[in-house]
Protein backbone atom coordinates (compact mmCIF):
# COMPACT_ATOMS: atom_id res chain seq x y z
CA UNK A 1 0.00 0.00 0.00
CA UNK A 2 1.33 3.42 -0.95
CA UNK A 3 0.16 7.02 -1.14
CA UNK A 4 1.12 8.68 -4.43
CA UNK A 5 0.64 12.29 -5.50
CA UNK A 6 -1.45 12.89 -8.61
CA UNK A 7 0.14 16.31 -9.19
CA UNK A 8 3.81 17.33 -9.45
CA UNK A 9 5.60 18.64 -6.35
CA UNK A 10 8.83 19.83 -7.91
CA UNK A 11 8.82 23.58 -7.30
CA UNK A 12 7.96 26.06 -4.57
CA UNK A 13 4.90 27.07 -6.62
CA UNK A 14 3.75 23.43 -6.74
CA UNK A 15 4.08 23.18 -2.98
CA UNK A 16 2.16 26.40 -2.40
CA UNK A 17 -0.74 25.02 -4.45
CA UNK A 18 -0.76 21.53 -2.95
CA UNK A 19 -0.47 22.79 0.60
CA UNK A 20 -0.42 26.18 2.29
CA UNK A 21 -1.44 28.79 1.26
CA UNK A 22 -3.27 27.46 -1.81
CA UNK A 23 -5.06 24.63 -0.03
CA UNK A 24 -6.88 27.15 2.15
CA UNK A 25 -8.98 28.24 -0.81
CA UNK A 26 -10.18 24.66 -1.30
CA UNK A 27 -10.95 24.32 2.40
CA UNK A 28 -13.01 27.51 2.35
CA UNK A 29 -14.92 26.37 -0.74
CA UNK A 30 -15.78 23.02 0.85
CA UNK A 31 -16.82 24.72 4.07
CA UNK A 32 -19.32 26.74 2.04
CA UNK A 33 -20.45 23.74 -0.06
CA UNK A 34 -19.55 20.32 1.41
CA UNK A 35 -20.51 18.58 -1.85
CA UNK A 36 -17.32 20.04 -3.39
CA UNK A 37 -15.36 17.46 -1.39
CA UNK A 38 -16.28 15.00 -4.16
CA UNK A 39 -14.50 17.20 -6.70
CA UNK A 40 -11.52 18.51 -4.76
CA UNK A 41 -10.55 15.64 -2.43
CA UNK A 42 -10.26 11.87 -2.60
CA UNK A 43 -13.80 11.38 -1.22
CA UNK A 44 -15.23 10.79 -4.70
CA UNK A 45 -13.06 7.75 -5.34
CA UNK A 46 -12.09 6.37 -1.93
CA UNK A 47 -13.72 3.92 0.47
CA UNK A 48 -12.78 2.66 3.91
CA UNK A 49 -12.43 -1.11 4.30
CA UNK A 50 -13.35 -1.63 7.94
CA UNK A 51 -12.98 -4.80 10.01
CA UNK A 52 -12.71 -5.90 13.62
CA UNK A 53 -11.01 -9.17 12.65
CA UNK A 54 -13.79 -11.30 14.12
CA UNK A 55 -14.65 -13.45 11.07
CA UNK A 56 -11.74 -13.42 8.65
CA UNK A 57 -12.08 -15.70 5.61
CA UNK A 58 -12.03 -19.25 6.95
CA UNK A 59 -9.68 -18.24 9.76
CA UNK A 60 -12.26 -17.02 12.28
CA UNK A 61 -11.67 -14.49 15.03
CA UNK A 62 -7.99 -13.69 14.52
CA UNK A 63 -8.11 -10.04 15.55
CA UNK A 64 -7.34 -6.76 13.77
CA UNK A 65 -3.58 -7.07 13.20
CA UNK A 66 -3.83 -10.54 11.67
CA UNK A 67 -6.74 -9.32 9.54
CA UNK A 68 -4.73 -6.48 8.01
CA UNK A 69 -3.25 -8.52 5.11
CA UNK A 70 -6.76 -9.47 3.99
CA UNK A 71 -7.91 -5.85 4.13
CA UNK A 72 -4.83 -4.78 2.15
CA UNK A 73 -5.62 -7.44 -0.42
CA UNK A 74 -9.19 -6.16 -0.60
CA UNK A 75 -7.89 -2.66 -1.23
CA UNK A 76 -5.77 -3.95 -4.12
CA UNK A 77 -8.83 -5.61 -5.67
CA UNK A 78 -10.83 -2.39 -5.35
CA UNK A 79 -8.15 -0.52 -7.26
CA UNK A 80 -7.36 -3.18 -9.85
CA UNK A 81 -10.90 -4.01 -10.85
CA UNK A 82 -12.91 -0.89 -10.02
CA UNK A 83 -10.47 1.98 -10.08
CA UNK A 84 -11.52 2.71 -6.50
CA UNK A 85 -8.97 3.66 -3.87
CA UNK A 86 -9.46 1.89 -0.55
CA UNK A 87 -7.94 2.34 2.89
CA UNK A 88 -7.75 -0.66 5.28
CA UNK A 89 -8.97 0.20 8.77
CA UNK A 90 -8.59 -2.55 11.40
CA UNK A 91 -10.32 -1.72 14.67
CA UNK A 92 -9.08 -3.02 18.01
CA UNK A 93 -12.59 -3.47 19.38
CA UNK A 94 -15.42 -5.90 18.79
CA UNK A 95 -18.01 -3.87 20.63
CA UNK A 96 -20.79 -2.87 18.19
CA UNK A 97 -21.37 0.50 19.84
CA UNK A 98 -17.68 1.39 19.60
CA UNK A 99 -17.44 0.21 15.99
CA UNK A 100 -20.45 2.28 14.97
CA UNK A 101 -19.12 5.36 16.78
CA UNK A 102 -15.65 5.06 15.24
CA UNK A 103 -16.92 4.56 11.69
CA UNK A 104 -19.33 7.48 12.04
CA UNK A 105 -16.43 9.67 13.16
CA UNK A 106 -14.23 8.53 10.25
CA UNK A 107 -16.94 8.78 7.57
CA UNK A 108 -16.35 12.43 6.46
CA UNK A 109 -13.07 11.38 4.88
CA UNK A 110 -14.57 8.70 2.63
CA UNK A 111 -17.12 8.25 -0.14
CA UNK A 112 -18.23 4.85 1.12
CA UNK A 113 -17.76 2.23 3.83
CA UNK A 114 -17.05 -1.42 3.03
CA UNK A 115 -17.56 -3.54 6.15
CA UNK A 116 -15.50 -6.70 6.04
CA UNK A 117 -15.14 -9.90 8.06
CA UNK A 118 -17.34 -8.88 11.00
CA UNK A 119 -19.06 -11.85 12.61
CA UNK A 120 -22.80 -12.51 12.63
CA UNK A 121 -25.16 -11.59 14.14
CA UNK A 122 -23.26 -8.42 15.16
CA UNK A 123 -22.69 -7.50 11.52
CA UNK A 124 -26.42 -7.07 10.86
CA UNK A 125 -26.89 -4.52 13.63
CA UNK A 126 -23.66 -2.66 12.85
CA UNK A 127 -24.53 -2.30 9.17
CA UNK A 128 -28.13 -1.26 9.88
CA UNK A 129 -27.06 1.43 12.33
CA UNK A 130 -24.43 2.83 10.00
CA UNK A 131 -26.81 2.88 7.03
CA UNK A 132 -29.27 4.86 9.14
CA UNK A 133 -26.62 7.25 10.47
CA UNK A 134 -24.55 8.04 7.37
CA UNK A 135 -25.31 9.66 4.03
CA UNK A 136 -22.74 7.59 2.11
CA UNK A 137 -22.98 3.97 0.91
CA UNK A 138 -22.38 1.31 3.58
CA UNK A 139 -21.95 -2.23 2.28
CA UNK A 140 -21.11 -5.40 4.19
CA UNK A 141 -19.42 -7.41 1.45
CA UNK A 142 -19.59 -10.78 3.23
CA UNK A 143 -23.36 -10.44 3.05
CA UNK A 144 -24.23 -8.57 -0.08
CA UNK A 145 -21.27 -9.21 -2.36
CA UNK A 146 -21.81 -12.93 -1.96
CA UNK A 147 -25.56 -12.59 -2.48
CA UNK A 148 -25.15 -10.55 -5.65
CA UNK A 149 -22.84 -13.07 -7.32
CA UNK A 150 -24.92 -16.05 -6.17
CA UNK A 151 -28.04 -14.53 -7.69
CA UNK A 152 -26.22 -13.84 -10.96
CA UNK A 153 -25.07 -17.46 -11.06
CA UNK A 154 -28.50 -18.86 -10.22
CA UNK A 155 -30.21 -16.68 -12.83
CA UNK A 156 -27.89 -18.01 -15.53
CA UNK A 157 -28.08 -21.59 -14.25
CA UNK A 158 -31.88 -21.47 -14.38
CA UNK A 159 -31.74 -20.10 -17.92
CA UNK A 160 -29.31 -22.80 -18.96
CA UNK A 161 -31.50 -25.57 -17.56
CA UNK A 162 -34.69 -23.95 -18.93
CA UNK A 163 -36.30 -23.34 -15.56
CA UNK A 164 -37.84 -20.27 -13.96
CA UNK A 165 -36.57 -18.89 -10.69
CA UNK A 166 -40.08 -18.93 -9.24
CA UNK A 167 -40.36 -22.68 -9.82
CA UNK A 168 -37.18 -23.68 -8.01
CA UNK A 169 -37.01 -25.35 -4.63
CA UNK A 170 -33.93 -23.86 -2.97
CA UNK A 171 -32.05 -24.91 0.16
CA UNK A 172 -29.43 -22.67 1.73
CA UNK A 173 -26.98 -24.34 4.11
CA UNK A 174 -25.86 -21.66 6.54
CA UNK A 175 -27.75 -18.85 8.27
CA UNK A 176 -24.88 -16.52 9.00
CA UNK A 177 -24.12 -13.24 7.24
CA UNK A 178 -23.91 -14.71 3.75
CA UNK A 179 -26.81 -17.14 4.15
CA UNK A 180 -29.24 -14.49 5.34
CA UNK A 181 -28.24 -12.06 2.60
CA UNK A 182 -28.44 -14.73 -0.11
CA UNK A 183 -31.93 -15.68 1.03
CA UNK A 184 -33.11 -12.07 0.88
CA UNK A 185 -31.52 -11.49 -2.52
CA UNK A 186 -33.06 -14.62 -4.03
CA UNK A 187 -36.51 -13.64 -2.78
CA UNK A 188 -36.07 -10.11 -4.15
CA UNK A 189 -35.00 -11.61 -7.48
CA UNK A 190 -37.98 -13.91 -7.95
CA UNK A 191 -37.40 -17.10 -5.96
CA UNK A 192 -40.60 -18.15 -4.19
CA UNK A 193 -40.12 -17.60 -0.43
CA UNK A 194 -42.45 -20.51 0.27
CA UNK A 195 -40.09 -22.85 -1.60
CA UNK A 196 -36.95 -21.56 0.11
CA UNK A 197 -35.55 -23.38 3.15
CA UNK A 198 -32.60 -22.06 5.14
CA UNK A 199 -30.74 -24.47 7.42
CA UNK A 200 -28.43 -23.70 10.31
CA UNK A 201 -26.51 -26.10 12.56
CA UNK A 202 -29.80 -27.24 14.11
CA UNK A 203 -31.54 -27.94 10.82
CA UNK A 204 -34.29 -26.21 8.88
CA UNK A 205 -35.42 -22.81 10.11
CA UNK A 206 -39.19 -22.70 10.59
CA UNK A 207 -41.72 -20.87 12.72
CA UNK A 208 -42.09 -23.78 15.10
CA UNK A 209 -38.53 -23.46 16.41
CA UNK A 210 -38.40 -22.22 19.99
CA UNK A 211 -34.71 -21.28 19.90
CA UNK A 212 -35.09 -18.33 17.50
CA UNK A 213 -34.59 -14.93 19.14
CA UNK A 214 -37.49 -12.57 18.47
CA UNK A 215 -36.49 -9.88 15.99
CA UNK A 216 -33.36 -11.71 14.88
CA UNK A 217 -32.39 -12.41 11.28
CA UNK A 218 -33.26 -16.07 11.72
CA UNK A 219 -36.66 -15.24 13.17
CA UNK A 220 -37.34 -13.04 10.15
CA UNK A 221 -36.38 -15.89 7.84
CA UNK A 222 -38.73 -18.22 9.70
CA UNK A 223 -41.59 -15.81 9.04
CA UNK A 224 -40.82 -15.27 5.35
CA UNK A 225 -39.62 -18.68 4.14
CA UNK A 226 -40.38 -22.40 4.34
CA UNK A 227 -44.16 -22.10 4.11
CA UNK A 228 -44.55 -25.88 4.31
CA UNK A 229 -42.75 -25.90 7.65
CA UNK A 230 -40.05 -28.35 6.59
CA UNK A 231 -38.21 -29.71 9.60
CA UNK A 232 -35.20 -31.88 10.22
CA UNK A 233 -31.59 -31.81 9.10
CA UNK A 234 -30.03 -30.76 5.82
CA UNK A 235 -30.65 -34.18 4.28
CA UNK A 236 -34.38 -33.87 4.91
CA UNK A 237 -34.43 -30.36 3.49
CA UNK A 238 -32.58 -31.43 0.35
CA UNK A 239 -34.98 -34.21 -0.53
CA UNK A 240 -36.40 -33.24 -3.91
CA UNK A 241 -34.70 -29.79 -3.89
CA UNK A 242 -33.53 -28.21 -7.14
CA UNK A 243 -30.81 -25.98 -5.68
CA UNK A 244 -28.30 -26.23 -2.85
CA UNK A 245 -26.37 -23.12 -1.87
CA UNK A 246 -23.71 -23.84 0.73
CA UNK A 247 -22.38 -20.90 2.74
CA UNK A 248 -21.83 -22.73 6.02
CA UNK A 249 -18.41 -24.30 5.97
CA UNK A 250 -19.80 -27.61 7.23
CA UNK A 251 -19.75 -30.86 5.29
CA UNK A 252 -22.90 -32.22 3.63
CA UNK A 253 -22.96 -36.02 3.18
CA UNK A 254 -23.20 -37.49 -0.30
CA UNK A 255 -26.42 -39.33 0.50
CA UNK A 256 -28.11 -35.99 1.24
CA UNK A 257 -27.09 -34.61 -2.16
CA UNK A 258 -28.22 -37.82 -3.83
CA UNK A 259 -31.77 -37.06 -2.73
CA UNK A 260 -32.00 -33.85 -4.73
CA UNK A 261 -34.17 -33.50 -7.83
CA UNK A 262 -32.78 -34.49 -11.25
CA UNK A 263 -30.79 -31.75 -12.97
CA UNK A 264 -29.95 -30.11 -9.65
CA UNK A 265 -27.70 -27.11 -9.12
CA UNK A 266 -25.11 -27.20 -6.34
CA UNK A 267 -23.23 -24.08 -5.27
CA UNK A 268 -20.85 -25.28 -2.54
CA UNK A 269 -19.05 -22.07 -1.63
CA UNK A 270 -17.06 -22.78 1.53
CA UNK A 271 -13.30 -22.21 1.24
CA UNK A 272 -10.96 -23.97 1.13
CA UNK A 273 -13.12 -27.09 1.55
CA UNK A 274 -16.54 -26.93 -0.17
CA UNK A 275 -19.55 -28.37 1.67
CA UNK A 276 -19.79 -30.88 -1.19
CA UNK A 277 -16.67 -31.67 -3.15
CA UNK A 278 -17.15 -30.91 -6.88
CA UNK A 279 -16.32 -34.50 -7.82
CA UNK A 280 -19.22 -35.65 -5.66
CA UNK A 281 -21.52 -32.81 -6.69
CA UNK A 282 -21.14 -33.54 -10.40
CA UNK A 283 -22.51 -37.05 -9.87
CA UNK A 284 -25.90 -35.59 -9.01
CA UNK A 285 -26.02 -32.03 -10.34
CA UNK A 286 -26.23 -30.54 -13.81
CA UNK A 287 -24.40 -27.39 -12.69
CA UNK A 288 -21.80 -27.07 -9.95
CA UNK A 289 -20.17 -23.93 -8.58
CA UNK A 290 -17.66 -23.34 -5.80
CA UNK A 291 -15.81 -20.48 -4.16
CA UNK A 292 -12.48 -21.80 -5.44
CA UNK A 293 -10.48 -20.67 -8.46
CA UNK A 294 -9.31 -24.17 -9.38
CA UNK A 295 -12.81 -25.35 -10.38
CA UNK A 296 -15.27 -23.92 -12.93
CA UNK A 297 -17.89 -21.37 -11.91
CA UNK A 298 -16.07 -19.57 -9.12
CA UNK A 299 -18.51 -17.49 -7.06
CA UNK A 300 -16.10 -14.67 -6.28
CA UNK A 301 -17.13 -11.40 -4.62
CA UNK A 302 -14.61 -9.53 -6.75
CA UNK A 303 -17.20 -9.75 -9.52
CA UNK A 304 -19.42 -7.47 -7.43
CA UNK A 305 -17.91 -5.05 -4.93
CA UNK A 306 -15.47 -3.05 -7.14
CA UNK A 307 -18.16 -2.24 -9.69
CA UNK A 308 -20.84 -1.64 -7.06
CA UNK A 309 -18.75 0.98 -5.29
CA UNK A 310 -17.53 2.47 -8.58
CA UNK A 311 -21.12 2.95 -9.69
CA UNK A 312 -22.28 4.23 -6.31
CA UNK A 313 -19.45 6.77 -6.19
CA UNK A 314 -20.05 7.88 -9.77
CA UNK A 315 -23.70 8.52 -8.94
CA UNK A 316 -22.78 10.12 -5.60
CA UNK A 317 -25.25 7.74 -4.01
CA UNK A 318 -26.22 8.17 -0.38
CA UNK A 319 -26.85 4.44 0.10
CA UNK A 320 -26.88 1.11 -1.73
CA UNK A 321 -30.42 -0.06 -2.36
CA UNK A 322 -31.86 -3.49 -3.10
CA UNK A 323 -32.44 -2.23 -6.64
CA UNK A 324 -28.77 -1.40 -7.01
CA UNK A 325 -27.77 -4.87 -5.79
CA UNK A 326 -30.16 -6.57 -8.22
CA UNK A 327 -28.88 -4.37 -11.03
CA UNK A 328 -25.33 -5.46 -10.19
CA UNK A 329 -26.33 -9.13 -10.22
CA UNK A 330 -28.10 -8.83 -13.55
CA UNK A 331 -25.15 -7.00 -15.06
CA UNK A 332 -22.80 -9.79 -13.97
CA UNK A 333 -25.12 -12.41 -15.41
CA UNK A 334 -25.49 -10.51 -18.68
CA UNK A 335 -21.73 -10.43 -19.31
CA UNK A 336 -21.77 -14.15 -20.12
CA UNK A 337 -25.42 -14.53 -21.14
CA UNK A 338 -24.55 -15.15 -24.79
CA UNK A 339 -21.99 -17.85 -24.00
CA UNK A 340 -23.58 -19.86 -21.22
CA UNK A 341 -22.40 -23.37 -20.51
CA UNK A 342 -22.45 -25.63 -17.45
CA UNK A 343 -18.84 -24.56 -16.82
CA UNK A 344 -19.44 -20.83 -17.34
CA UNK A 345 -22.52 -19.48 -15.56
CA UNK A 346 -20.59 -16.45 -14.26
CA UNK A 347 -17.72 -14.50 -15.77
CA UNK A 348 -14.13 -15.09 -14.78
CA UNK A 349 -13.02 -12.99 -11.84
CA UNK A 350 -10.43 -11.51 -14.22
CA UNK A 351 -12.91 -10.57 -16.97
CA UNK A 352 -12.32 -6.85 -17.65
CA UNK A 353 -15.92 -6.36 -18.84
CA UNK A 354 -17.47 -7.01 -15.46
CA UNK A 355 -16.68 -3.98 -13.29
CA UNK A 356 -17.60 -1.36 -15.94
CA UNK A 357 -20.88 -3.17 -16.65
CA UNK A 358 -21.70 -3.41 -12.95
CA UNK A 359 -20.76 0.22 -12.31
CA UNK A 360 -23.00 1.49 -15.11
CA UNK A 361 -25.94 -0.65 -13.96
CA UNK A 362 -25.53 0.39 -10.33
CA UNK A 363 -25.29 4.09 -11.19
CA UNK A 364 -28.45 3.86 -13.32
CA UNK A 365 -30.28 2.05 -10.50
CA UNK A 366 -29.17 4.69 -8.00
CA UNK A 367 -30.80 7.37 -10.14
CA UNK A 368 -33.97 5.27 -10.55
CA UNK A 369 -34.13 4.72 -6.79
CA UNK A 370 -33.59 8.45 -6.16
CA UNK A 371 -30.63 8.02 -3.80
CA UNK A 372 -28.22 10.33 -5.63
CA UNK A 373 -27.08 13.76 -4.51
Amino acid sequence: MVVASTVPLATREDLSLAYTPGVALVCEAIAQDPALAYDYTWVGHTVAVVTDGSAVLGLGNIGPKAALPVMEGKAVLFKQFGGVDAVPICLDTQDPDEIVAIVKALAPGFGGINLEDISAPRCFDIERRLVEALDIPVFHDDQHGTAVVVFAALRNAATLTERKLGDLRVVISGAGAAGVAVAKMLMAGGVDPAALVVCDSRGAIHQGRSDLVAGSAKAELAERTNAAGARGDIAAALSGADVLIGVSGGQIPEEAVAGMAPGAMIFALANPTPEVHPEVATRYAAIVATGRSDFPNQINNVLAFPGIFRGALQARATRITEGMKLAAANAIADVVAADLSPEAIVPSALDPRVAPAVAAAVADAAHRDAVTR
